[in-house]
């Protein structure tokens, strides 16, 4: 059996009531989703999801709060097994409402541009993957 590809994703809240968001701009297709994406070899997951969401977002005010929960599911595309750790992590009350941001790094994602923002929660529609499943811890 394939070993999972090992994943961080997180939940950025905004005020105690506000999670960050974004869409990917010209590709509706995509769905509303948080930052995420895979960690590199010998990175830790706390770094790993800083990472995400700095080359994600442009955010570098981020704070990790602590871990939330492991999920073991596959890609929705691929079926290629993967493990991803949640954290929940906030950012200052004074973080713009909303941004583009050019996606930064050397994934598959650089170049892209990501209209990210803030929504009240709790969220009115599911995330994209059911990304949103751990926000109640």
């Amino acid at each position: 059996m394939t070993s999972p590809r090992i994943r961080v994703a997180a939940y950025v809240i905004r005020a105690g009531r506000e999670l960050l968001v974004f869409d990917h701009v010209g590709m509706p297709e995509a769905g509303t989703q948080i930052p995420a994406g895979g960690v590199e070899e010998g990175e830790g997951l706390r770094e790993a999801v800083l990472r995400e969401v700095a080359e994600e977002t442009g955010l570098r005010t981020a704070v990790v709060v602590r871990e939330l929960a492991t999920e073991d599911k596959p890609h929705p595309t691929t079926g290629e097994p993967r493990r991803t750790v949640f954290f929940r992590l906030e950012v200052p009350g004074d973080t713009p409402d909303a941004w583009v941001h050019e996606v930064s790094g050397d994934g598959g994602d650089a170049g892209l541009l990501f209209a990210c923002r803030f929504l009240r929660l709790p969220l009115e529609e599911p995330l994209v993957d059911d990304q949103h499943v751990w926000l109640d811890l």
